[in-house]
């Protein structure tokens, strides 16, 4: 049998439509320092080709490892032939170079012989897939272990926050066995950024400069530089974001690059949760378990009932944005409401100053409830008169239709809807005049929003929306660690994904 290595910890799948494609993006990747590639040759055309292919790309590359997959179509793959023809086309594989290959469990099963005689010669990978949910992985696991194999791969969809747990739990079942555990989807993805740290052998990424060959998988960059998936251990704490949606977050850019600036053990994930699916999150929330979390739309209010304390003015407010786990105990806070206060107090004294706040979500409660605590005498306007009324009653303040609020002038403006937001970059809430000295607006994704160039324009102060995002984060930071926050490491994460997100939407 040959001689056993450990794999790299990230796999770069390459599913490409033809051998020439398929080279270049290997290429590519090898000459990026990825030293880890699967080949999907059940991709091809002609798979027999593409693994004779493999020679020539690793006389070039000698410390690359290639590890090659011929998936059969009644399997979830694209090859068409018979199992004798796939296990030839591995086989043909392996004496080109290849040092692992991938052999899906329904196909291995059947053919115990030929994965013994692939497996004296490289590395056997035996997988499972389920592309619809996530099953008990005990089951799964025992009938996999039915075949022998260096590595067993189990691969779910996960359709709620609990089956990312549970898929990364099989790495606690049976620690001995060497496995490499994903959930596919959105879902699903923080499964590839914590499994390797967990105890999964490896796991998956995407070409840099290509789609991959599962829903959820990133480039190995953002693995490397972004989560540290190099750097964190098995001790880390894990902290997250949840929402729905959640790509578009920031926040693990602006608290990995903390984590990283004051050498911590530790990762920041996105979680996507779905406003029903509260109560499964915190399921996987203590079997991964998470030291704290950040909460943003659609979840500030509701999370409130699943807590065990509310500090005293995220419980006024009624939303919480921040909760770590202290002594077993979910504890609640609004760090958005500092983050209001403290621009604006730069400014301008907030006892008696006349504020106008647009909106009526979460946002602007907490802006209006924090203003009015200082003593600032508020008026509210929005799209929903009755939400609008309600909130200005909360705050002793009042409700301003849009006729009145251009009849006033007030000293701060506080933009508190999504009115200029990407991809509605042309929007602005005023189209003439803009009725106020100090202009507030929370949006921050473009970086500079036409209601802030009109501002500048007419001789306003602006504070950007990126400046109350960084007083949040900062915040947060502390609260999750208990150390002072890398303010400027913060920032300066915050401004770059925002502007590489801003010329990405643009193309």
């Amino acid at each position: 049998m040959t001689q056993r290595r450990a794999l790299p910890r990230i796999c770069i799948a390459l599913g490409l439509p033809d051998i020439p494609r398929l080279l270049e993006q290997a290429v590519r990747e090898a000459e990026a320092g990825e030293s880890f590639l699967e080949f999907r040759l059940d991709y091809l055309p002609d798979p027999m080709a593409g693994a004779a292919a493999i020679a020539g790309f690793l006389e070039r590359y000698p410390t690359c490892v290639v590890m090659a997959t011929c998936r059969r179509h009644q399997n979830h793959g694209r090859f068409n032939g018979s199992i004798d023809e796939q296990f030839a086309i591995l086989d043909h594989a392996v004496a080109k170079g290849a040092r692992a290959v991938d052999v899906e469990i329904e196909t291995a099963e059947l053919a115990l012989d030929r994965c013994a005689a692939i497996r004296a010669k490289a590395n056997l990978i035996v997988s499972w897939h389920h592309f619809e949910t996530t099953p008990p992985v005990d089951r799964v696991l025992k009938r996999m272990q039915k075949v022998p194999a260096d590595i067993y791969k189990m691969v779910s969809t996960a359709r709620k926050p609990s089956d990312t747990g549970r898929i990364l739990a099989a790495n606690r079942i049976t620690p001995k066995v060497p496995l490499v555990t994903l959930a596919m989807g959105e879902t699903g993805f923080p499964s590839r950024v914590l499994a390797p740290a967990l105890g999964a052998a490896y796991t998956y990424a995407a070409p840099a400069h290509a789609v991959g060959t599962a829903s959820g998988q990133v480039n190995a960059r953002q693995l490397r530089s972004l989560y540290r998936i190099d750097k964190f251990t098995k001790a880390a704490k894990i902290f997250a974001v949840i929402a729905d949606p959640v790509r578009h977050s920031i926040s693990p850019h602006v608290h990995n690059r903390a984590f990283q600036a004051k050498r911590m053990d530790a990762v920041y994930v996105p979680l996507l949760v779905a406003p029903n699916q509260l109560r499964d999150f915190f399921h996987l929330a203590e079997d991964l378990p998470l030291s704290g979390f950040s909460v943003t739309i659609p979840h500030k209010q509701r999370i409130i009932r699943y807590l065990d304390h509310v500090d005293p003015l995220a419980k006024r407010i009624g939303a919480v944005n921040t909760v770590v786990k202290k002594a077993g105990k979910w504890r609640g806070s609004n760090t958005d409401a500092a983050a209001v206060v403290a621009p604006v107090s730069k400014l301008i004294r907030p006892p008696g100053a006349s504020v106008l706040i647009l909106g009526n979500g979460g946002a602007a409660r907490s802006a209006a409830c924090a203003l009015a605590t200082e003593g600032a005498k508020i008026s509210l306007t929005g799209r929903n008169p009755d939400r609008v009324r309600a909130l200005a009653r909360f705050v002793s303040g009042e409700a301003l239709s849009e006729e009145q609020v251009l009849q006033r002038h007030f000293d701060v403006i506080i933009n508190a809807t999504p009115v200029g937001m990407w991809p509605n970059v042309n929007d602005c809430p005023f189209a003439d005049k803009i009725p106020g000295e100090i202009i507030f607006d929370m949006v921050y994704n473009p970086l500079e929003t036409v209601l802030m160039k009109r501002a500048k324009e007419q001789g306003r102060t602006v504070i950007p929306g990126l400046t109350m995002f960084i007083e949040q984060a900062v915040r947060q930071f502390e609260i999750f660690t208990g150390e002072t926050a890398p303010r400027a490491a913060m920032q300066t994460a915050a401004q770059d994904a925002l502007e590489t997100r801003y010329s990405e939407q643009r193309l």
